[in-house]
């Protein structure tokens, strides 16, 4: 479909977004069984939207859609849905459709789906496969999860390195069926099956057609292992500003391609694995680990509070302010851990930086609790009357937004060199610290000074 033919729902300020009468008027449908008038509704949409809206549809709603209109879910519709959606809709559809469906995707998109599957389904899907194409993706399915292997697709476009332009044209044509349905460049190849450069769509059609093939690829040209992790897949893309890389095996030969569009996705997925499809259950399982560490981090909090209680009793104003320098501390913690955290994600935070970065962030962190710490200082003693204790809450905002900024770096580096995602682990430790020292720091000041 051309570009001005897709059929986009209404803008909204923060870009395109499936309008709610559209949910409504599909849930309507559904309730009267009105076959015709939900095949108006999905009929423009493109199939991202259609996957879109059978997400935001409840399990019964999605269950009785497909039971009357299941003709509109195809391959590319699959692809784009939720893992847990999707295992859904596939064991709803009727299985004719479902086989036309599996047949219209690439390789890399089948190995996708069977990924999030059970064995049940998973056999299933197999079986619906030609012999070919199972061969391909049980192959696939050797390689590590998360690594370029499952990422690929099989199907590729190569020729040899020493044809021309004129003869790789005639040969595209008369692949009427065994081109992919998108590809960007066509792969030179030695007589061994080693990649020996790409050559660009553009360049192949405006060049003649008498010259060679190896005068006209591509300079950012490089293979990526069927090992390699799927990060460092995504990150080169990224930093190469790749459109497609031929993948290889042990041996050097090619097994392989990867788009810009699946290395895209290996990017856009870093913050967790859930969304919101995933059913109770999966969500508890996600977010139970870490609230168990941010109970653990309350309790070392509240230890540290417990251990001035004298203090407090004879100072209550400490009950009032103590939160401030908690919540200030975890806010500067946040934004150091969101730099840090896109740092490590792009590589651009490493060994040979990490210093300097650490001394800018203890740098920012003590210029900002210098300023608040004077804002503070004046809160304190305007409301409680007691320049001790301004002068007690300005120290304690000093040294939580120093320590806060050092947490926000330190934090994430080191979970990363643990294989620990710093994405999803990093918030309740730098919380940790900042608590806890913000909390001690107030504390112990003010009981060395106002007692």
């Amino acid at each position: 479909m051309a570009v001005d033919e897709v059929q986009k729902p209404d803008a909204q300020d923060d870009g395109y977004a499936l309008d709610a009468s559209l949910h409504d008027s599909v849930v309507e449908a559904i309730e009267a069984r009105d076959t015709d008038r939900i095949a108006e509704v999905f009929a423009p949409l493109h199939p991202a939207d259609i996957a879109d809206l059978l997400e935001q549809l409840s399990h019964g709603e999605r269950g009785a859609l497909l039971l009357v209109w299941s003709e509109g879910i195809d391959g590319e519709v699959l692809s784009e849905l939720e893992d847990g959606v999707r295992e859904d809709v596939i064991d709803l559809l009727p299985a004719p459709v479902l086989a036309e469906a599996v047949r219209d995707l690439e390789s890399d998109d089948v190995v996708d789906l069977l990924e999030s599957l059970e064995d049940d389904q998973r056999a299933s899907i197999l079986g619906i496969l030609d012999a070919a194409d199972r061969a391909a993706v049980q192959d696939a399915l050797t390689y590590p999860e998360d690594s370029a292997g499952r990422l690929m697709q099989r199907e590729v476009v190569r020729v040899p390195e020493f044809w021309s332009v004129g003869e790789t044209i005639d040969y595209l044509r008369a692949q009427t069926t065994e081109l992919p349905d998108q590809f960007y460049h066509v792969i030179l190849v030695d007589p061994r099956m080693k990649p020996m450069g790409n050559v660009s769509l553009g360049r192949l059609l405006s060049a003649q057609r008498h010259v060679a093939l190896k005068d006209i690829v591509e300079d950012a040209f490089m293979t990526i292992p069927a090992d390699q992790p799927e990060a460092e897949v995504a990150y080169a893309f990224n930093q190469y500003h790749l459109i497609s890389a031929p993948v290889v095996n042990g041996d050097g030969r090619l097994v392989g391609v990867i788009t810009i569009d699946d290395a895209m996705i290996v990017l856009e997925a870093g913050v967790g694995e859930g969304s919101l499809s995933d059913r109770v259950f999966e969500t508890t399982k996600q977010r139970l680990p870490w609230l168990f560490v941010n109970l653990i981090t309350a309790i070392l909090a509240s230890m540290v509070i417990a251990q001035f209680e004298d203090t407090i009793a004879q100072f209550v104003a400490l009950a009032v302010l103590m939160p401030i320098v908690a919540s200030m501390g975890g806010n500067a913690g946040t934004q150091s851990l969101t730099v840090a955290v896109r740092a490590i994600a792009t590589k651009d935070l490493t060994g040979s930086n990490l210093t300097r970065v650490v001394l800018r962030e203890a740098g920012v962190g003590l210029v900002n609790g210098l300023i608040f710490a004077v804002v503070m200082g004046v809160v304190g003693v305007a409301w409680f009357g007691s320049p001790a204790l301004g002068m007690v809450i300005a120290a304690a905002m000093v040294i939580n937004l120093v320590i806060a900024g050092l947490a926000g770096i330190l934090v994430p580096v080191a979970l990363d060199r643990l294989s620990i995602d710093p994405a999803l682990a990093s918030g309740a430790f730098v919380t940790t610290v900042t608590d806890v020292v913000g909390f001690f720091a107030f504390l112990a000041l003010a009981a060395a000074v106002l007692l």
